[in-house]
């Protein structure tokens, strides 16, 4: 039905405050991208949008001083809030020199804050699809998550004009995943339909509190949706491997309990000290293709 609305496009230019790094930022969301959700192409990355009045479609490309944007809406009443997802998306509302001057503070982040000032946290625009992604990365790599969402838009994903939304309707019955895995995402599922808010204003506790008693929802994927789908600046991922190895390295404690004691010095940053740690790895997560 979507397909055949008119989507009008509106320019954007969306400020920050200096620095900004963008490898990270546009690394992974491109590096995870969903084939038909969203796509990067020539420089520019683009995905679409649930807005309040109907959808649309963002095209957003980094620059020195701005990030350019531009909008294709069903409805022009939707421009500010898109203009807010896109910002939104992107921490662009963040004081960077608040965040670098307090992990600057620990002699062991010092030298990667010093490379790469101005890390933001890669978010989403839609909370709910970001919950049901996180359940679909649980326990396989980068690109079996990406196979396992591309499928669910091929069946079940709205056309908006070449691209499609995110589903966030299905049977879960139907995915090519273990039972286990299943009965976690039909659980999160109906937590979604009876009330469960993974929007930047939800309540954070609520929303963790509600997250940690769903089965299948260990803190590795709580604190992920924290991070990127509640926009929590402290949100920390401490039985990651990533995290874990890169910790490892720095010389600081490498075991969960022991590095969320040593990582109280990060706090409210503790996201930010997440960007820099993953940053250390070699992986497509950590820089922009071409």
């Amino acid at each position: 039905m979507l397909a055949d609305v008119r989507l009008v496009e509106f320019p954007e230019r969306l400020s920050f405050q200096a620095p900004l790094c963008p490898d990270n930022l546009f690394g992974h969301l491109i590096a995870t991208a969903v084939p038909g959700v969203e796509e990067w192409r020539d420089g520019v990355y683009r995905r679409t949008m649930r807005l309040p009045f109907g959808c649309g479609i963002a095209s957003l490309q980094p620059f020195t001083d701005h990030v350019a944007c531009t909008l294709e809406l069903s409805d022009s009443r939707d421009r500010q809030a898109a203009v807010d997802v896109c910002r939104f998306l992107l921490d662009l509302d963040t004081d960077p020199a608040a965040v670098d001057n307090a992990l600057s503070a620990d002699p062991l982040l010092a030298p990667l804050v010093s490379r790469a000032p101005g890390r933001r946290v890669p978010r989403t625009v839609d909370g709910a699809e970001f919950a049901i992604r996180a359940v679909l990365g649980q326990q396989v790599s980068t690109k079996a998550a990406r196979t396992h969402a591309a499928r669910l838009v091929s069946r079940y994903g709205t056309p908006v004009g070449d691209l499609y939304l995110f589903p966030l309707e299905f049977d879960p019955a139907e995915l090519a995943m273990p039972e286990s895995r299943r009965r976690t995402m039909a659980a999160l599922l109906d937590a979604l339909r009876s009330g469960l808010d993974l929007s930047p204003s939800a309540d954070r506790a609520v929303a963790r509190e509600w997250l940690t008693s769903l089965p299948g929802f260990g803190p590795w994927t709580v604190e992920s949706i924290a991070m990127r789908a509640l926009g929590d600046p402290d949100a920390f991922l401490p039985t990651d491997l990533g995290i874990r190895l890169a910790a490892r390295d720095l010389g600081l404690p490498e075991t969960p309990a022991a590095l969320v004691r040593r990582a109280e010095v990060w706090r409210p940053w503790r996201a930010y000290a997440v960007q820099h740690l993953w940053a250390t790895g070699d992986h497509e997560v950590n820089r922009i293709p071409g």
